[in-house]
């Protein structure tokens, strides 16, 4: 059968991207430099132009604050998770890829094919100082892990948004809230069936934000800070967008529409 893929082709290099390239867009030109691509394809000189509210200080997390949220209205990748022991039955490894491309099917050189090998590149990339990561394949893994991690005692957050909210535009409304530092944001690969890459990454600390679009809906978005930045690449994209240098401020981002939380309850 033919498997449909969405979302972003091009993690950013580097181990030191604790967000592996989450901001990158899904635009036809493959071969863009990484951090273009977190642009929308556009120099950085061309990033007004983009409107999209990427990386940003704590500070700006402010009722009356305007975000553009465009990734928040993508439509959800539907794929749904296989039972652990089919899902676990070829290692997300560089070693099996060309197994896992036979297992679904696909050619070493299609689009397809590209999306396995960033999701494989990913699970396998080091982690980095102060950061814990797995990718869960299974909802077994996925729920195992956040266990392991922050114990029993926990609860799963995610982005809400009504279907009727069609205006990326939002304003931040009464009542940012923060949900803690103790953390596992989970980010869903694009593969043929679910995959998430989860990490905690010491010194962020959570955020559940309210909404009301331009059109009058309201939303709760999830967004992270991270405190320390130090561990960080110099040539990471939030730098060049929020001119500062690794390790002086905290800096923030919103999660994807189908990124999840697990927090201590």
């Amino acid at each position: 059968e033919s498997i449909s893929f969405k979302g972003d082709a091009d993690p950013n290099e580097g181990v030191n991207d604790p967000e592996f390239g989450a901001y990158s867009y899904g635009d036809e030109s493959e071969n863009l430099p990484a951090n273009r691509k977190a642009l929308g394809g556009k120099s950085i000189n061309d990033y007004t132009a983009t409107k999209e509210t990427i990386y940003f200080f704590e500070d700006t997390l402010l009722p009356g604050t305007k975000v553009f949220l465009q990734r928040l209205l993508q439509e959800s990748d539907t794929t749904k998770f296989l039972p652990r022991q089919i899902a676990e039955s070829t290692p997300l490894t560089n070693d099996e890829l060309s197994q896992i491309l036979k297992k679904f099917s696909l050619k070493p050189e299609s689009k397809g094919a590209s999306y396995v090998k960033n999701t494989v590149k990913n699970c396998e990339r080091p982690e980095m100082r102060g950061e814990t990561k797995y990718c869960a394949a299974s909802l077994e893994t996925f729920v195992d892990s956040g266990v392991s991690i922050l114990g029993k005692n926990i609860k799963l957050l995610s982005n809400e948004i009504a279907d009727e909210t069609k205006n990326p535009s939002f304003k931040i409304g009464k009542g940012v809230r923060t949900v803690g530092g103790n953390e596992v944001v989970c980010h869903k690969m694009t593969y043929p069936h679910a995959v998430y890459l989860c990490h905690s990454i010491e010194g962020t600390e959570v955020y559940q934000v309210p909404l009301v679009s331009d059109d009058g809906t309201k939303a709760k978005a999830m967004a992270v800070c991270h405190k320390d930045t130090s561990a960080w690449s110099p040539n990471h994209i939030a730098f060049k967008i929020l001119k500062v240098k690794p390790g002086t401020v905290p800096i923030c981002h919103f999660l994807g529409r189908d990124t999840l939380v697990w927090v201590s309850n």
